[in-house]
């Protein structure tokens, strides 16, 4: 099922054949700089299943995206229900991941924003959140070009004490 259009981009229900250039990307070491490590195949699997499994779970997630000109894969955007140890959870969080190749296109900001617009008039929240590490500048200039405020930092629990990429910068959005 198709649930948005951008004058771009598909966001789409997730297909089998998805999988392979998924996990191609999460195997990225640039596409994952920001996390704590490229996935392995087995790890992307799992995150696939996963994901596909939210719609099951919730009546949204994560949307595939394609490209409209030639309905290649580009990647992933839509939205996570989070709860770990922080003060602000759980919440609703507004992701996305993009193949390389298609980075400096403005399809993130395209992606995202068409899926506040979506959750606004579909969807039962009202408050999306984001979160990156603070070094993840390009992520950082999405959720601004996207509408959001910064909120504040944080130190993620699920990041190992003393790690790079243990801080983050805390963005929200009221729908």
């Amino acid at each position: 099922m198709v649930y948005i259009e951008t004058p771009r981009l598909i966001l789409r229900d997730w297909k089998e054949e998805d999988f392979v250039p998924f996990a191609e990307m999460n195997g990225n070491p640039s596409v994952m700089e920001f996390f704590l490590h490229p996935l392995s195949g087995e790890e992307s699997r799992n995150l696939f299943d996963t994901v596909r499994n939210e719609f099951l779970q919730y009546g949204y997630g994560g949307y595939a995206i394609e490209q409209k000109s030639d309905g290649a894969f580009v990647g992933f955007t839509g939205f996570h229900n989070f709860m770990f140890d922080v003060d602000f959870a759980p919440g609703i969080e507004i992701l996305w991941r993009l193949k390389q190749e298609y980075w400096g296109r403005g399809y993130a900001t395209e992606a995202a924003k068409s899926c506040l617009a979506y959750a606004k008039e579909n969807l039962p929240f009202s408050m999306v959140r984001a979160f990156t590490s603070l070094t993840n500048k390009r992520s950082q200039r999405v959720m601004q070009k996207i509408g959001m405020e910064f909120e504040k930092n944080f130190m993620h629990p699920a990041v190992p004490d003393g790690h790079l990429l243990k801080e983050h910068v805390l963005y929200k959005v009221q729908l």
